[in-house]
């Protein structure tokens, strides 16, 4: 039995026979069989805990929760009730159609981003009854045995029992790029009072990081949601969502066309009774309005643009979860973004070296050997061989087709090796390894024996200062040189420097044997001394090539990029001037997250404007550096790859996850995945979202004309005691063929010249405002005036049914018109890109084929109550509805010569 439920905080402290005995383990033969039945049904599967998932007809449902869906129905039933079931049929089929397009690209987006749930290794090897085993992840319970070696990941928390130079990448967990050794020994606050930080705890090992080095047993502490990973996973439940900026104004327009509805609708069906209209009548005319009210393809357009939008960015690697979320990026202001994975490779890569009293850059980024060695200075390079083989030599890792098996800072010196034009199998064919002493944080260095000849090859890489003191030689400018106390000081010092540029710095050394005098079995740290000091490397994750440029266009576009890390601040600000965050002109300061805990909320808000980089801080941190922005109005958008990140992805405006790196419990939080972990494709998604915004502007802008024009039209028609011009089946056919495909035609217009030269628009920007506004009711006035005209020009001949066909046959011709005027709000509509949308001059031809069917073809006349139009009255029509286009075009030229 398990004697006692120690809370996480407490493993570190214990040594590992005290942490066995606590869970009852027998660290030699493990569980029984039965024992771990016993407590998989005691804390369950190892696994995090999921959302019970919404059924699909609830998501259905949820399509039809909005308020113009809400006018339509309403205005559907009343039709019904009063027995117009034809129309009250055609309505309803009108809002399914609506809510099953928007159901159905949601459904497919939640199916493309389950393909990428593949972050949590399945298998583990386990010691249970003297035996050892492979079983699934998901039964693995506190008190088992997993055996670990270099490229596995750790599948669950829990105590070293034994560890051989083992190293742990917990950049997923901590956002430290660089491997944490691991060890043994308990692990004890400074003070009683305090606790441990998480990435100090180096007895201990974490669900989801991965072993890089050595090999290792470690007794299984927490599992599932009571590892740090689900402790992580379940703050996303504290974390509130909130509807994105499209959202919240699409709302207010639905709103406000509601509230226009219904009082125009009271309006008219209280003056058609006063001038003694039959009830039928009234109510008829009372639902035509509410059907020409209401943009019924809104909805619908709004899902498509945002679809397509989804679509190309799937095409460019990113997936989106949620349709709105697309436009969400399209009104960022500030992207928070960490550092490692996202803005860097998270590939260690040798940047820099030092060798025979000269400083040489080194190009080329990770692990593939594409890049080459220059020196700073014009002089004939020298041979790098005596450099470069211990590097390929003096290793445990290996890199196979650009991937690493084994230490990323290992891997950085083998590529290293590539680049130089030394080869590490074929070396080390030509001189196999006989001995070695492997790396421990107690000497700090790793050295390998090989045989070479008559002679015994000793390669040494390590601590800098570690090598200095066991070299008595060094590879000076004039070749191999004593090491005397100035040159001692000049290699400290270019170690220092490299330091302060924030490169992770090793050294080098060598000695040659007598193979005689060498034994194998022998005290072999007694021959790491004389050695011939070679050089120095700098090693840094370095930034993605396309994440300085990508940073450039969002500071054109207006966008603030803030890296928050885990790292220290010295890595930070170096990474940060180099990706141009920070620098010569630049003001971008730097705040680490103790500074982050001396401030309080209203404080950061009031400095966080300032500031560009983050650095040390916790997932707590990054919740409140997003809160705080949000304060200050800003959309927020958040990358990230590790477990840290999911928080602030949850609460951010549009959450980012890596796709290939990023943890399942980020994937889950985040909005949009990047399935190539480029950052670059953010900068893409932005232009995407800003052209998505500016074409549901142009859809609204000609549907709402549309619907105003119809409003005028049918109440100034029953004002004036006219018949109504249009019957509700009609202003519903004008509002799907033309508010259809021609509308979202718009929706696909190509980005317009210079989107991204502008700053973001301001988060409470209203789609309708006041001077938009007046001009749509210039164009539905327009429409109204000559709708009007040719209907009570035709109504004076004495053929009602004649002069309705035409009425509405003209209100159709002047939005094949009005299209036009949408595309360009302030220029002219015949630009470079008026014939660039090839999907709208097709929808507009096939609705000018639809209307000639409805008004020509017999069982559609009797849909629409239409009767044959001659050829003078097309062309009448024709001319009318060309009019808001030419008056539009007037007012344009007259604006652009006044300004």
């Amino acid at each position: 039995m398990i004697k006692n439920e120690l809370p996480a905080a407490s493993w570190h402290r214990l040594t590992a026979p005290e942490a066995c005995a606590e869970l009852d383990a027998d660290p030699a033969r493990g569980l029984t069989g039965a024992e771990t039945e016993r407590r998989l049904e005691l804390h369950g599967p190892n696994r995090l805990a999921e959302k019970p998932k919404r059924p699909a007809w609830l998501k259905f449902v949820d399509q039809f929760r909005n308020v113009l869906t809400g006018v339509l129905v309403g205005a559907a039933l009343l039709a019904g009730v009063i027995g117009e079931l034809k129309d009250a049929v055609v309505i309803l089929i009108v809002v399914v159609f609506n809510s099953a397009l928007g159901f159905h690209q949601e459904y497919r987006a939640e199916k493309t981003l389950a393909a990428l749930k593949d972050m949590l290794a399945r298998r583990a090897r386990v010691k249970r009854d003297g035996r050892v085993v492979e079983v699934d992840v998901d039964e693995l319970v506190p008190g088992d045995l997993v055996l670990l070696e270099a490229g596995d990941r750790i599948p669950a928390d829990g105590r070293f029992l034994a560890a051989h130079n083992v190293e742990v990448d917990e950049a997923a967990l901590t956002g430290e790029s660089l491997a944490v050794g691991k060890h043994t020994e308990p692990v004890l606050p400074e003070a009683p009072a305090t606790e441990v930080a998480l990435a100090e705890r180096v007895n201990m090992g974490f669900m989801n990081t991965t072993v890089t080095r050595g090999r290792a047993e470690m007794l299984v502490t927490n599992t599932g949601m009571a590892t740090e990973m689900g402790r992580l996973a379940a703050m996303l439940d504290a974390a509130e969502e909130g509807e994105t900026p499209l959202q919240k104004e699409l709302d207010r327009v639905g709103k406000r066309l509601a509230a226009i509805a219904v009082g125009v609708i009271a309006i008219i069906l209280a003056v058609g009774i006063a001038y003694g209209q039959d009830l039928v009548k009234a109510i008829l005319n009372a639902v035509a309005l509410a059907v020409a009210a209401i943009p019924e393809g809104l909805p619908a357009v709004v899902t498509v643009t945002l679809a397509v939008g989804m679509y190309r960015m799937a095409q460019q690697r990113a997936i989106v979860k949620k349709l709105a979320a697309v436009e969400t990026l399209g009104s960022t202001t500030v992207i928070c973004s960490d550092k490692t994975g996202t803005l860097t490779l998270n590939q260690m890569t040798a940047r820099a070296l030092y060798f025979r009293g000269r400083r040489f850059q080194v190009s080329g980024e990770g692990y593939e050997a594409v890049g080459k060695i220059s020196a700073e200075d014009a002089a004939v390079p020298p041979d790098f061989a005596p450099l470069l083989l211990p590097m390929a030599l003096c290793s445990e890792s290996r890199v196979s087709a650009g991937k690493l098996i084994g230490d990323p800072t290992e891997g950085a010196l083998l590529a290293l090796a590539a680049k130089g034009g030394v080869e590490p199998e074929t070396a080390l064919h030509h001189r196999p390894r006989i001995a070695e002493i492997p790396f421990d944080s107690a000497h700090k260095f790793m050295a390998t024996f090989h045989h070479e000849g008559e002679r015994v090859l000793l390669l040494v890489k390590g601590a800098p200062d570690v090598l200095l003191t066991h070299s008595s030689r060094w590879a000076g400018p004039a070749g191999e040189a004593a090491l005397d106390a100035t040159a001692r000081e000049a290699l400290l010092a270019e170690n220092e420097r490299l330091a302060a540029r924030a490169f992770r710095v090793l050294a080098v050394a060598s000695r040659s044997l007598p193979a005689r005098d060498f034994d194998p079995g022998g005290d072999l740290f007694a021959w790491v001394t004389e050695l011939e000091f070679q050089g120095l490397a700098g090693i840094q994750d370095p930034p993605r090539p396309e994440a300085k440029e990508a940073i450039a266009l969002c500071r054109q576009a207006g966008i603030q990029v803030k890296m928050i890390t885990g790292d220290h601040k010295i890595t930070a600000t170096a990474i940060a001037r180099e990706l141009g965050l920070t620098g010569e002109g630049l003001n971008g300061e730097v705040m680490s997250g103790a500074e982050l805990d001396a401030v309080s909320a209203h404080e950061l808000a009031a400095t966080i404007e300032r500031v560009a980089v983050f650095a040390r801080v916790a997932p707590e941190h990054k919740v409140k550096i997003v809160a705080a922005l949000k304060e200050l109005g800003h959309v927020v958008a958040m990358t990230g790859d590790g477990v840290n990140d999911a928080p602030a992805l949850k609460t951010a405006d549009i959450g980012i996850a890596m796709g290939i790196t990023g943890t399942e419990v980020t994937r889950e939080a985040a909005a949009m995945v990047l399935a190539d972990d480029n950052f670059a494709t953010i900068v893409r998604a932005v232009r995407e979202g800003r052209t998505i915004f500016e074409n549901i502007i142009k859809f609204v802008r000609f549907q709402l004309a549309t619907n105003i024009g119809a409003i005028l039209t049918v109440s100034t028609a029953t004002f004036m005691g006219l018949p109504a011009p249009f019957t509700a089946i009609q202003i519903l056919w004008i509002n799907i063929i033309m508010d259809g495909p021609p509308a979202m035609s718009l929706g696909v217009d190509p980005p317009r010249i210079g989107v991204m030269d502008a700053a973001p628009r301001a988060p409470g920007e209203a789609i309708l405002s006041s001077p938009r506004i007046g001009r749509l009711a210039q164009y539905g006035l327009t429409m109204a005036v000559g709708t009007l005209g040719v209907f009570w020009w035709a109504l004076q001949a004495g053929d009602e049914a004649r002069a309705m066909t035409l009425a509405f046959t003209t209100f159709v011709l002047f939005q094949f018109f009005n299209v036009m005027n949408a595309r360009n709000e302030t220029g002219s509509a015949f630009n470079r890109q008026f014939f660039s949308n090839g999907k709208l001059w097709l929808a507009l031809i096939v609705v000018l084929v639809l209307q000639a069917v409805a008004v020509h073809w017999g069982p559609a006349q009797d849909i629409f109550h239409t009767v044959d139009l001659s050829l003078n009255d097309w062309v009448l029509a024709w001319l009318i509805a060309a009019s808001v286009l030419v008056l539009e075009e007037a007012r344009k030229l007259v604006a652009s010569r006044r300004g």
